[in-house]
């Protein structure tokens, strides 16, 4: 790519950057790393083919105006943490919504694919839940708890077993992303058939109602932070097959530090949704508008949280900008 190419691609990009530090953007820094990432690759990338020329002169200042807005102001240091949550992360997930959606595309096939083979293999459930799963739940029916194995520990230490599984669940979805998106395909469609012959086997017991209304307590915060975690693989897989303008490294780069961000943010998620297993869903005597509550609330958290807030902050990012230009 020559030089006159490079600069009419990346232009209008680069101008709405300039905009934004110019305009005091920098009230809320942390929503500009993302956008700083990127730019520091077209440096590099300028440095590389295009040394000594106007182009990379430009990007050279305009990333170190970037830089000491967002990590040489002292507020921002003292804010980063919570500023992360409150912009960064919900921001970082809306711009990766079509991998977001191809995730949870992945793990919905995966979850038919597992309710279907179920219902005309009477051994599938066995071969992914084991036998030793199988026979426990079916000796929690027999007594009238088909939910007993949530209360089967004590809820602090199940709180952290579970904890730390959804946590290690969720970054093996991310890092087989490094085997491009069919290795994080490979994490979902493995979960989402285990959640999918779990649904159908409780469905032949005609525990449905009672499963749903229980494992969803949890599991709507626990299903939706795997799939935003598949996501990230998926980002960190594409950037490594499609770099575009960038060379392979630089594109993987940014990718992997996108998706760094998106598991990381995912954290509080996983804590809230372990909390619930370990102290909510043990108790399956909770009148049904109770436990359906909770899970309306969680997705109304996830629906708000992670596509209409973080909608509305960017179409206030650029509608102020333009009105400041």
């Amino acid at each position: 790519m020559n030089e006159i190419r490079f600069v009419y691609k990346n232009k209008n990009k680069w101008e709405e950057f300039e905009q934004l530090l110019d305009s005091g953007y920098s009230a809320n820094p942390d929503n500009l790393s993302d956008l700083f990432v990127n730019l520091t690759d077209d440096l590099a990338y300028a440095r590389t083919y295009f040394p000594n020329t106007r182009t990379a002169s430009y990007l050279n200042q305009l990333t170190q105006k970037a830089h000491q807005i967002i990590y040489q102001s002292q507020p921002v240091k003292k804010n980063r943490i919570p500023a992360f949550w409150k912009y960064e992360f919900p921001l970082l997930v809306y711009s990766a919504r079509k991998e977001v959606m191809v995730s949870f595309l992945v793990f919905f096939v995966s979850v038919l694919i597992g309710l279907v083979s179920n219902k005309y293999d009477p051994d599938f459930v066995r071969i992914i839940l084991g036998d030793h799963y199988v026979n426990m739940t079916l000796a929690n029916i027999d007594k009238g708890d088909p939910m007993a194995v949530y209360k089967s520990m004590n809820q602090v230490d199940m709180f952290l077993g579970i904890s730390i599984n959804n946590i290690y669940i969720s970054f093996l979805a991310f890092i087989f992303g490094i085997f491009t998106a069919l290795g994080t395909g490979y994490m979902l469609f493995k979960n989402g058939i285990m959640l999918g012959v779990f649904q159908g086997f409780m469905a032949q017991k005609g525990l449905l109602l009672v499963s749903v209304s229980s494992i969803w307590i949890h599991g709507t915060l626990e299903i939706f932070a795997i799939i935003v975690a598949g996501a990230a693989g998926i980002v960190m897989g594409n950037s490594l097959v499609f770099p575009g303008t960038y060379t392979r490294l630089q594109s993987f780069r940014t990718g992997a530090i996108k998706g760094t961000k998106m598991v990381i943010g995912l954290m509080p998620v996983f804590l809230v949704a372990a909390f619930l297993e370990g102290f909510v869903t043990r108790y399956s005597n909770f009148p049904y508008v109770l436990k359906f509550s909770i899970i309306g609330l969680s997705l109304i958290f996830i629906i708000t949280y992670f596509f209409i807030y973080p909608r509305n902050l960017k179409n206030k990012d650029l509608s102020y900008g333009k009105s400041t230009s």
